[in-house]
């Protein structure tokens, strides 16, 4: 598996966004994690939450729960900040009364959003919003006392372990991968969640692949998207060559320019670009820890 790490440097330098670039610096220990929270700084509001884009295919201004996910992505990466309880105190001011957060809030100005997030109605809990910012909220808690204690983070991971535990066939397919990446996150230390890990596991095909219905040709949830991580309790839910064959395309995915792509339509053609910088330090972090680079 041949990967060219500076041809994937040259890639972000020349169509990445500051953030990705300062996150693919950070991951080879050549960058600090101060600059890497002030690049994802940019993005954020004065509510606390995060919006302007972070999500690219959400373009408006307004916090969101696809832009507290991504700010938590990069908390869980560079460690513990003041931000990281801020960002949770947003959270519990937009969710609903049963713990879950809506798919979207209500967005003022459209343009350049993808109309998944437009439509989306604010009153009603999703199991795929809440299970994406629980999840990695989850593993930003493991180095911070403050969100692992948050109350928001209590009430949305009860939301999440009631709402698998309701399922009765296998969910839409990103939901299904946020879901299951949530119950990775709580397995040390929910006690249902080994047992809800194994009922997803069931419904995952012999070839890991879970095409998302209604979404662009060959789009589909992948191994490595289910459980990028080895040693971890969802790898248990491929066989090992499954992995393998996994890890073999995700290093050929890299293009002649450097970079990766995603499977999937983009809304603006600043978000195509922003979600290849993002896809490839991405897949050069699963790559990493995964032993191929």
């Amino acid at each position: 598996m041949a990967v060219d790490i500076n041809s994937a440097a040259s890639f972000l330098a020349t169509h990445g966004r500051l953030l990705d670039r300062r996150r693919f610096e950070f991951l080879f220990g050549r960058g600090d994690s101060g600059a890497v929270l002030a690049a994802v700084d940019g993005y954020r509001n004065a509510d606390g939450g995060y919006g302007w884009g972070l999500e690219p295919d959400l373009r408006a201004p307004e916090s969101q729960p696809g832009g507290a996910l991504h700010a938590l992505e990069v908390f869980a990466e560079v460690g513990p900040t003041p931000r990281a309880v801020e960002v949770c105190d947003w959270l519990g001011g937009v969710s609903l009364p049963d713990g879950g957060v809506p798919f979207a809030v209500p967005v003022a100005d459209t343009a350049g959003c993808a109309p998944f997030w437009v439509g989306a109605d604010p009153r009603v809990s999703s199991l795929q919003s809440t299970a994406f910012v629980a999840g990695v909220a989850h593993r930003v808690a493991a180095r911070d006392p403050l969100v692992a204690a948050h109350p928001w983070l209590a009430a949305a991971t009860r939301y999440c372990l009631a709402a698998i535990a309701a399922l009765e066939s296998a969910p839409f397919a990103i939901e299904f991968g946020f879901a299951v990446g949530f119950l990775d996150a709580v397995h040390e230390t929910h006690d249902e969640a080994p047992a809800l890990l194994d009922k997803l596991g069931s419904y995952i095909p012999a070839d890991g692949v879970v095409p998302v219905t209604g979404g662009s040709e060959g789009e589909a949830m992948r191994p490595l998207d289910f459980a990028p991580l080895p040693d971890r309790p969802a790898r248990r839910l491929f066989a090992p060559d499954v992995i393998d064959a996994d890890l073999e395309r995700l290093a050929a995915g890299q293009q002649d320019d450097g970079g990766w792509t995603v499977d999937f339509a983009s809304f603006s053609p600043a978000a195509a670009l922003e979600w290849r910088g993002y896809a490839t330090v991405g897949a050069v972090s699963v790559l990493r820890a995964n032993g191929v680079v």
